[in-house]
């Protein structure tokens, strides 16, 4: 029993490796599977670091004043270990439910499976409605904020134009990734990606250590509990990036290898953030909390100007990212999941892009966006659902016994996994959901009664207008001109 269940395992997802075995291999297809056809180990872990750390590393040195440096250092470190650990959660029910379909004789040729789908198969279709909505809702604000930080990068080269315009303009850009068709199709940009924030994250620590200490440079943090907790909720948000797991997963040639790649992906990640918020906090200090970008504070240069179209274009990569798993669930409730025509599949997928620039003109608060999403979604959709989802699926003897992955002994095996799910459950339903809900619901109305919403310029610096002329009041008035005779009645006689 333990062989033929471990044959069924290796065997799953092996599809492009059976159809292409054998067949002969031109310089087209090469190039091909060299830029475009990803699927391995490697594929999946640039596009899960990528993906994991896009705009937030501009907002960390935001959340470093609102909690301190060592609260700052804590949280990654535990929310990275979190994160980790429910992404392997989710592979595991991912493999689990793939296992059992294709035992059923099920082809997932044409078909991207999701992660509502896995629940739907393992746990049924009320766990599928409540998974549907809350991945939905987050993807669907994690591509608001990657339109937001767009505009609010290229403001930092460009402020002839407000950021609201650059919203306009960037929406209509990101539009176009509605012609990728898949996450097999993000090798070169998911490699790219993961290049281009690890230049932006030393320029921002190497700049930030050349620039030194502001004058009277202060470090508050933390000072109030709602700055606490929203700074806290962010970095939830930063490390919660494995909503698109599963999809990720369903790319690979042999998904059953995903298991330690989030933890490996988050690892390179925190060689990234912690560096670069540390130094920002550490030169600018309470001025962050003013200044939710951390290229406001840093000043113009070639290098500083390189950082910004870089995350521009990465921004853009991570946009499709959080969008492409919504273009799945529109085709696949409009039927058009399966069709062939990459333009047909293309024009169907424009609606999805339509609400995510509305609410990116609706709600520009760069940083507060991130802590509001990570407390209200983030917390459900990528820590307590998928803990309590497998709490719940192998909660039978049964089901543990025949389970295609067994949890790993340096956990405690079932006992271990089950008591550091119900810790993950308890802890962000009530340090995340409830004390960072919140404090984040707090600072965003806060943001909503100070700026607006549609507010043209988010956090822009006042204009410059020139001062007006001081007139001397010894000097003699200027001489009327030449050719001006005054009206007779004004005339005085000596």
């Amino acid at each position: 029993m333990a062989t033929d269940k471990a044959v069924e395992t290796v065997i799953v997802g092996n599809y492009v490796e059976m159809e292409t075995e054998g067949k002969p291999t031109d310089v087209k297809t090469k190039i091909s599977k060299l830029f475009w056809q990803g699927g391995s180990v490697y594929d999946a872990w640039f596009s899960c670091a990528s993906n994991q750390v896009a705009q937030v590393l501009l907002t960390l040195p935001y959340s470093f004043s609102q909690l301190g440096m060592m609260s700052g250092i804590l949280f990654q470190l535990f929310y990275g270990l979190m994160g980790s650990w429910t992404a392997y959660l989710i592979s595991i029910l991912y493999i689990e439910y793939r296992t059992r379909k294709e035992r059923e004789k099920v082809d997932f040729r044409n078909h991207v499976i999701q992660w509502f789908e896995v629940l739907d198969g393992l746990l049924g279709k009320h766990w599928r409605n409540v998974g549907l909505a809350f991945n939905c809702t987050f993807l669907l604000f994690g591509s608001v904020i990657q339109l937001i930080a767009c505009a609010s990068n290229i403001y930092y080269i460009n402020d002839n134009l407000d950021k609201r315009t650059w919203t306009y303009i960037f929406g209509a850009c990101c539009a176009t990734t509605v012609f990728i068709p898949s996450f097999h199709n993000y090798r070169i940009w998911s490699f790219l990606g993961l290049l281009m924030t690890t230049y932006t994250a030393w320029y921002l620590a190497v700049a930030s250590l050349l620039h030194g200490q502001v004058e009277g440079v202060k470090h508050s943090g933390p000072s109030k509990l709602v700055l606490y907790f929203t700074g806290a909720t962010n970095i939830l948000y930063t490390f919660g990036g494995h909503a698109v797991t599963v999809e990720i997963m369903h790319a690979m040639w042999k998904p059953q290898k995903f298991k330690a790649i989030y933890l490996l992906a988050t690892l390179y990640v925190l060689t990234l953030t912690l560096p670069s918020a540390a130094a920002v906090y550490w030169a600018f200090g309470d001025m962050l909390l003013n200044h939710s970008n951390a290229f406001a504070l840093l000043p113009r240069s070639p290098f500083r100007d390189m950082a910004v179209i870089l995350m521009l274009i990465h921004q853009f990569i991570t946009f499709g990212f959080a969008c492409t798993p919504l273009y799945f669930v529109w085709e696949k409730a409009i039927g058009m999941h399966e069709c062939k025509s990459l333009c047909k599949r293309a024009a169907a997928r424009l609606p999805v892009v339509i609400p995510i620039w509305f609410l990116a003109i609706v709600f520009p608060f760069f940083g507060p966006i991130n802590s509001t999403v990570g407390s209200l979604l983030v917390s459900f959709t990528v820590y307590i659902i998928p803990a309590l989802a497998h709490i719940f699926t192998f909660k039978s003897a049964a089901a543990r016994e025949n389970a295609v992955e067994q949890p790993p002994k340096f956990v405690g095996r079932w006992i271990g996994a089950y008591v550091i799910n119900i810790f993950v459950v308890v802890w962000v339903l009530i340090v995340g959901f409830g004390f960072g809900g919140w404090a984040s619901m707090v600072n965003f109305i806060h943001q909503i009664d100070t700026f607006g919403l549609f507010t043209k310029c988010y956090q822009c610096p006042p204009q410059q207008f020139p001062p007006p002329p001081v007139m001397n009041a010894t000097a003699p008035l200027p001489p009327p001109p030449g050719n001006l005779t005054l009206p007779h009645h004004i005339i005085r006689k000596p």
